[in-house]
């Protein structure tokens, strides 16, 4: 094994010396793509994953003056999660079976390129058909797809360059995540949590779409951390991979989120389950593990952490700290110090019973009475739902207020163990899954901007009815832009949460948004698209909500 790794390692760096002229300044571009203004070239608009833009010709003061400029239609009835990237006046976005390039100023097609699926693929596929999106590097766009490849086309034509398989779908992995692409190494993580799987996260080579290394992120027997998995259960224990890290260049760390443990009756598994809903930090070029924290330990409550979260530098008691912000599916908001995985601070952001407070000497859960209940076999009402306190969408941040934003869950479900039975390619859980509870005299969402350190929110702006599962997005004109389950594109304002804006946009927002400027124009984008994992819970609120995707972007004019 340790042979095996030293050749990865060395087919890792032989491809980075090997690689072609142009590669450093495609580098630099994604290196600066959270700084520059004329593009979106990441998947978090910026490595630290902010999803923060400084434009501000659109500010609070006139964001009640956009209009459409243009829509495109996916033709794609399914669920939409895509967000584009930009790159000189081209737009790529992508649906489960299509990757297009469109004209980001007049929004007519360039180019598009059909998905080759197998038939059965679906029958596989958890929460959504779907992909969210693509990334760009070297003059190639690279996306992943729902039978567990990863593909490489040439950005002017779309042409297929090179196509990698990462995975069996039929065991019921899937990728569905945009990768990451640093320094040369295409990084994709994996989907599949519920169906008996083990988690990972590969690296590819960018040119030829080579396997340069993978991190398996249930530690098996006689691995570092293995002790903390019974018997042989870290081979179906899930922790899937499934959205998109981010990247420190200055540290040179990647930090990658990671999900569920399966099943999800954690009385089989006992023991902290190495690395399940945890963030991992590693070496982009050789996937060296650096650091990991683990945020819910034996994880009873699908609590993944695979929204990694965002990379900010803030003053904390007088000193600078480089830190990794994440608001935890489990409802407490965690502040990390990014270059050892120290635990900062980690208070809740929304209602939480399964556990009284995080102990900040040891960074682990103490568990309620309610936990306890459930371990001895007993049922309980249990804050938040397995949806959790803030479902896969990222948040933003804005340095001028200090403050992250996002949409809130404010709902419960009832637990209780059951025994599970495996059966490859279907759903593995061990418990008795009732969906959730929502509150009949509160709202069920908020759009709240939550200071990290405390948790608590300056302001919330209350979903009536459906609660959004929408992205956010932060601009230096004070504004944040969001979506609703019923379709209302909108801006807000940053300070006091108060609306400015809204365009119904025909179909439920699941997406996120983006901002870019060209030819002293700046221009919002969004993916609609209504479905996700809400869609399954069967709400019969959403039977008003008509389907189909589109892309509609909007200016001042």
């Amino acid at each position: 094994m340790a042979k095996q790794r030293w050749m990865l390692a060395a087919a890792a760096l032989a491809a980075l010396v090997a690689a072609p002229a142009g590669f450093a300044q495609s580098n630099d571009a994604l290196k600066n793509d959270a700084a520059t203004t004329g593009d979106v070239l990441t998947y978090g608009m910026g490595y630290n994953n902010q999803r923060y833009s400084p434009l501000k010709q659109i500010n609070a003061g006139n964001a009640a003056k956009l209009q459409p400029v243009w829509s495109y239609s996916l033709n794609n009835s399914q669920s939409h999660e895509s967000q584009p990237i930009v790159h000189e006046g081209v737009m790529y976005v992508t649906t489960h079976s299509q990757t297009m390039a469109i004209n980001a100023v007049s929004g007519k097609q360039i180019w598009k390129q059909d998905v080759e699926l197998p038939q059965d693929v679906f029958k596989y596929t958890c929460c959504g058909i779907l992909n969210r999106g693509v990334a760009i590097f070297d003059g190639k766009i690279y996306r992943t797809t729902l039978d567990a490849q990863v593909v490489a086309l040439d950005a002017k034509t779309g042409k297929q360059l090179w196509k990698s398989k990462a995975a069996n779908y039929q065991d019921g992995h899937a990728l569905t995540g945009a990768p990451l692409v640093v320094n040369g190494v295409v990084m994709t993580g994996i989907g599949g949590g519920e169906y008996g799987t083990r988690g990972f996260i590969d690296g590819w080579d960018a040119n030829t779409g080579k396997q340069l290394w993978r991190i398996y992120t249930t530690a098996a027997p006689g691995e570092k951390g293995g002790n903390t998995w019974p018997g042989d259960t870290a081979s179906k224990g899930g922790a899937p991979t499934w959205l998109t890290g981010a990247y420190d260049p200055d540290l040179d760390l990647v930090y990658w989120g990671t999900g569920n443990a399966g099943p999800w009756n954690p009385q089989v598994r006992m023991g902290d389950n190495l690395y399940v809903c945890s963030v991992l930090a590693f070496k982009p070029k050789t996937g060296e593990l650096v650091w990991h924290y683990q945020f819910s330990p034996n994880d009873p409550y699908d609590y993944d952490a695979t929204e990694v979260g965002m990379l900010v530098d803030m003053k904390i008691a007088g000193q600078d700290r480089k830190v990794l912000a994440q608001a935890n599916r489990n409802g407490f908001f965690y502040v990390l110090d990014r270059t050892n995985g120290k635990l900062l601070a980690a208070n809740p952001y929304v209602k939480v019973n399964w556990a009284d407070k995080i102990d900040m000497a040891s960074g682990r859960p103490v568990e309620s009475e309610q936990t306890k209940k459930i371990r001895a076999g007993q049922s309980a009402e249990i804050w938040p739902s397995v949806l959790g306190g803030k479902n896969w969408t990222p948040m933003s941040w804005n340095p001028a207020t200090g403050l992250a934003y996002a949409n809130t869950l404010n709902m419960s479900w009832p637990y209780q163990i059951a025994k599970p039975e495996y059966k490859r390619g279907e759903w593995y859980l061990g418990i008795d899954f009732k969906g959730v509870t929502m509150p009949k005299s509160e709202p069920h969402g908020y759009l709240s901007a939550m200071d990290p350190m405390t948790g608590k929110s300056k302001w919330q702006m209350a979903w009536p009815g459906l609660p959004s599962m929408a992205g956010t997005l932060s601009t230096g004109g004070g504004l944040v832009f969001t979506g609703a389950a019923t379709g209302e594109f909108m801006a807000v304002d940053a300070d006091n949460g108060k609306k400015l804006w809204e365009f119904q946009t025909g179909s439920g927002i699941i997406g996120l948004p983006v901002t870019w400027e060209q030819g002293g124009t700046q221009y919002v984008s969004i993916v609609v698209g209504a479905g996700g994992v809400w869609a399954l819970l069967g709400d019969e609120r959403m039977a008003n909500v008509p389907g189909g995707g589109s892309v509609w972007t909007f200016a001042i004019r």
